[in-house]
């Protein structure tokens, strides 16, 4: 750098008693002037002729973030582990240098210098709490990523001790539990209250924890408030009142996932791709999910015309991106799941905003205006629990027809099944079994004789736990077997070992129903109110066996027992699935493509009118403190014979308190 004399800054450097203050402004100038190696090394110099300043921890630390930039990890881990040897209190190094040892592959050690940090004295102060919170967040997220939850959930706990507030480690820490299936999921402390714990969960988790769709509502507000909060400054490319002119062109449609890969949504929406009629619609896809370049994302990369990476790209570069793209109408295909961009959505970069099929659920934000359902997901009485307008399709989730199968289809002995004994069978993640359906499932065993459970394979602690469950309630624990983790081409080939598919609620299966009942699985719901707990029964129904539907918990159970004492009824309904696959409304891609091409006509028809609609969010902070009062773990809300009144009783007492707007949802203020 040519306003940098290497001479005069070898000789400052060497001199007596030479403050770090000016090797950090020397520094942060040569990294600025391109030179980040000539500051790595006036750091070394200095460090070599300051051996006994008391701040020395801290240049080492410094070099070590320049040396990391560099590519030298070693010597980065190397400086880091000095300045921890000087200043075994001096925390920010056990953050870093944890951070790079996850990084060279070695998890358990990151995992212990992590955990070395979060032990250290100096907790005890302001700074040192923030370091410390800091590391546990890091072992909690890579204990999680390679499939430790006991573990993971023991070090979001001690977030959670150490910051109350902490609304996203809340979040995991309840999530991790119902993984676990740890009943109840909501453990209070003395530092977290069960008002804060549930205030925490985030709306995925709480739709496999009640069927309360006035407190999803809300939660999704609270939620898109807290994880997509935008400035003003930041809506720079705001096309929410663009006009949206046809002429010469085709309408721009645009799908935003991280889930374009070997993902449950992946699954779904590779066909679509395919089947959009390319003279209707023209198909953006923006891609937000973890590198890959599997045989569905590849798949998918070649039926869309337009197809961006936006993971490289900041909030506010994706929003202009989808912007001079000249988007009509953006699609939301990720809504509150893991990967969403809410943010690049509240930026507003095209003019109709959807959310579809990636979340079971409202967002309950003010950009979003539509969401795709059907109408058994979402009738007309229950619209109320939507913030978007909703618009209806037969069918709402799409499937893929060229799905592969394994031709080896195992034996029941293989699989360790009974070779004549009635299989049940629930492959849904262990998130969504609750303690009220395990209690039905088990009824149904002990009345069904010789049958058996088989559930997706989690991990030894969650299955021992299911098993000790089943004990408890008077179940022999070898009735519950757990199906392996396999390639989906060969676990599609296995379904046809099962008798029944038994669906959980709140949440219920999706891409999984739509596998079971693909490979001839009669599967029985109970819908609730939910998006999530109303999916399968709208999948059920579409392929042709609405009669297992049913309305009620005491229903579900007798239904079950019915089918498990009559297999020929079960291989009758069989049957009547493999007859009606390539007819049933379900698997009819092209049905489904052209009623949401006709659906997108009309939302841009409804916005060139000036008619698209306005999301309504009065009273929900109300709302959602009147959820958070009436959770209890004895109530299973589903079965609630009247939410709306429990709802309308907290209305009117809060009233009396406070005034309540109208909101033309339960209240319509006091004249009512």
């Amino acid at each position: 750098m040519a306003d940098v004399d290497t001479l005069d800054m070898l000789s400052k450097l060497t001199a007596e008693n030479c403050p770090l203050g000016d090797v950090i402004t020397l520094a942060a100038t040569l990294g600025q002037g391109g030179q980040p190696a000539l500051a790595d090394q006036a750091y070394k110099v200095w460090i070599r002729f300051n051996p006994d300043h008391p701040q020395l921890c801290v240049a080492h630390f410094n070099r070590a973030v320049l040396q990391a930039a560099l590519g030298d990890n070693a010597g980065a881990a190397a400086s880091l582990e000095a300045a921890i040897a000087l200043n075994a209190d001096f925390l920010p190094a056990y953050v870093n240098l944890g951070g790079l040892q996850e990084r060279a592959g070695l998890h358990e050690l990151a995992i212990v210098t992590w955990e070395a940090g979060a032990n250290r004295p100096a907790v005890m102060n302001g700074m040192g709490v923030s370091y410390a919170f800091t590391c546990l967040k890091q072992i909690a997220r890579l204990l999680g990523e390679i499939h430790q939850p006991a573990r993971a959930e023991m070090a979001l706990q001690r977030a959670a001790d150490l910051d109350p507030h902490a609304m996203d480690v809340i979040g995991q820490l309840v999530a991790t539990r119902l993984s676990q299936c740890k009943w109840p999921a909501l453990q209070p402390t003395d530092r977290l209250s069960r008002k804060t714990l549930l205030k925490g969960v985030n709306p995925l988790s709480i739709a496999a924890y009640t069927d309360d769709p006035l407190l999803q509502l809300a939660a999704g507000n609270r939620f898109s408030e807290r994880e997509a909060k935008t400035t003003p400054d930041q809506i720079r490319a705001d096309r929410r009142d663009a006009p949206i002119d046809l002429a010469g062109r085709r309408p721009r449609i645009g799908y935003i996932s991280s889930d374009l890969r070997d993902h449950a949504v992946g699954y779904l929406m590779a066909e679509l791709f395919e089947v959009h009629d390319k003279s209707k619609v023209e198909v953006f896809a923006y891609y937000c999910g973890p590198e890959s370049s599997d045989g569905l994302n590849t798949r998918i990369r070649a039926a869309v015309e337009h197809f961006t990476d936006i993971r490289p790209m900041t909030d506010d570069e994706a929003a202009q991106r989808i912007a001079e793209d000249g988007i009509d109408i953006l699609v939301d295909v990720n809504g509150h799941t893991r990967d969403a961009r809410t943010a690049v959505f509240a930026r507003r970069p095209a003019p109709i905003l959807v959310n579809w099929l990636g979340y079971p659920g409202t967002m309950g934000s003010d950009y979003h205006h539509y969401i795709i359902a059907d109408p058994w997901i979402i009738p007309p009485e229950m619209e109320l629990y939507y913030s978007e307008a909703v618009r209806r399709i037969p069918c709402y989730q799409p499937n893929d027809r060229r799905r592969k199968v394994d031709e080896h289809v195992p034996t029941r002995a293989e699989a360790g099944l009974p070779e004549d004994g009635f299989v049940f069978c629930c492959f849904n993640g262990t998130q969504k079994i609750t303690p009220h359906v395990f209690d039905r499932w088990m009824e149904i065993l002990k009345r069904t004789s010789g049958s058996v459970l088989w559930l997706l394979d989690s991990n030894p602690e969650t299955n021992a736990r299911l098993r000790d469950a089943a004990e408890a309630r008077g179940v022999d624990r070898t009735r519950l077997i757990f199906a392996p983790k396999m390639p989906n081409a060969a676990h599609l080939a296995r379904y046809r070992l099962a008798d029944l598919f038994l669906d959980t609620t709140p949440y219920g299966a999706h891409t999984t129903a739509s596998d079971a009942l693909w490979m001839g699985v009669p599967m029985l719901t109970w819908s609730g109110r939910c998006f999530a707990s109303r999916v399968c029964g709208s999948l059920v129904r579409s392929a042709g066996l609405p009669e297992l539907v049913v309305d009620s918990a005491r229903a579900y159970v007798e239904k079950a027992v019915e089918l498990g004492a009559d297999r020929e009824r079960t291989q009758a309904l069989r049957a009547t699935l493999e007859a009606s696959r390539d007819a049933c409304v379900l698997f009819d891609m092209d049905l489904l493509t052209a009623k949401l091409e006709a659906l997108y006509d009309e939302m841009i028809a409804e916005h060139q009118a000036g008619q698209r609609p306005r999301p309504n969010l009065t009273n929900f902070e109300t709302y959602l403190d009147i959820g958070l009062s009436l959770d209890r773990d004895d109530r299973e809300m589903q079965a609630e014979p009247d939410l709306h009144g429990l709802y309308r009783h907290e209305l009117a007492r809060r009233h009396q308190v406070k005034a309540i707007p109208a909101d033309h949802r339960l209240w319509e203020g006091e004249a009512r």
